[in-house]
């Protein structure tokens, strides 16, 4: 995507650094911002682990994984959003956290700017509306880890312009996604929606006593295809980013099959929340 120079991705942690990796691999000039010199640390670590993977792997060569490094800065100010073409905010799942900072882009970005969300469930015209340009506004939903998973969700809200979805579509593609397009903006959009159903009702399964861990995620494999089954793909996505972005779907919707069963609320609480605090519903080492 040769017209975008510039990319600034607000949220330093696993998405967003994983964001900026794969922008910086691309060829884009990145700018990673967080509130603390920590979390950018982390982040900036984070990425170069990822790279050094990915050189081991022979996947990408030691230079260029360099030169995508060295393509990523960091800081904790967050008037840099002026220089961008593309911000992509990917902080906490949250509403009020979100259109916080997207207040504070509306005011600081430059006029054409795209301002995107990676939000997993929160409809983006709730996220827009914190804004005076909501036209300007847009989700670009990535996976986790972004590095590794190809696909990406375009959301339009209800008054994402022809023109913000086109450069969002073109940033995306440039950075190696396949993208799928959600032309309403319903809470949980396509993908959130499908996995918090199913991941919700295997954990009544299993808190009912009606089958294991093990054997509600072999089912899946192997009865349906999938490469992973719904309670692992809780403990590697994030048991409490799941139980949120249920819970999100649910505020919206009242559906009760979106609920976060006791099970989920009583993991996040307790800090089992998957591979990245090394038990979920499975242990990690």
């Amino acid at each position: 995507m040769t017209q975008t120079q510039r990319v600034v991705v607000v949220g330093a942690g696993l998405m967003g650094s994983g964001i900026a990796q794969v922008s910086a691999v691309a060829g884009h000039d990145v700018v990673l911002r967080d509130v603390t010199d920590e979390a950018l640390a982390r982040g900036r670590a984070g990425v170069e682990q990822s790279l050094n993977r990915f050189v081991a792997k022979d996947r990408i060569s030691r230079d260029d994984a360099d030169a995508a490094l060295a393509r990523i800065t960091t800081t904790t100010d967050l008037d840099v959003v002026a220089e961008a073409d593309v911000v992509v905010e990917a902080v906490f799942e949250s509403l009020e956290v979100k259109t916080g900072v997207f207040t504070e882009l509306d005011r600081l970005a430059r006029p054409g700017a795209v301002l995107a969300t990676n939000t997993s469930a929160i409809p983006i015209t709730q996220i827009a509306a914190a804004t005076a340009r909501p036209e300007s506004v847009v989700g670009t939903h990535f996976f986790s880890p972004v590095p590794m998973m190809q696909l990406c969700e375009l959301v339009r809200g209800y008054k994402t312009s022809d023109e913000t979805l086109a450069t969002a579509r073109a940033f995306a593609e440039s950075v190696g996604k396949t993208v799928v397009v959600v032309n309403r903006d319903v809470a949980g959009f396509v993908t959130t929606r499908l996995i918090s159903a199913l991941v919700v009702e295997a954990v009544k399964l299993l808190e009912s006593g009606v089958a294991t861990a093990e054997d509600i995620d072999t089912a899946c494999r192997l009865g349906f295809g999938h490469p992973m089954g719904p309670l692992q793909t809780a403990d590697l996505t994030g048991v409490d980013i799941l139980r949120n972005a249920s819970r999100n779907i649910y505020t919206e919707t009242q559906d009760e099959k979106f609920a976060p069963p006791e099970t989920l609320n009583r993991m996040v609480t307790a800090g089992d929340i998957g591979r990245k605090s090394g038990r979920g519903f499975y242990p990690y080492d």
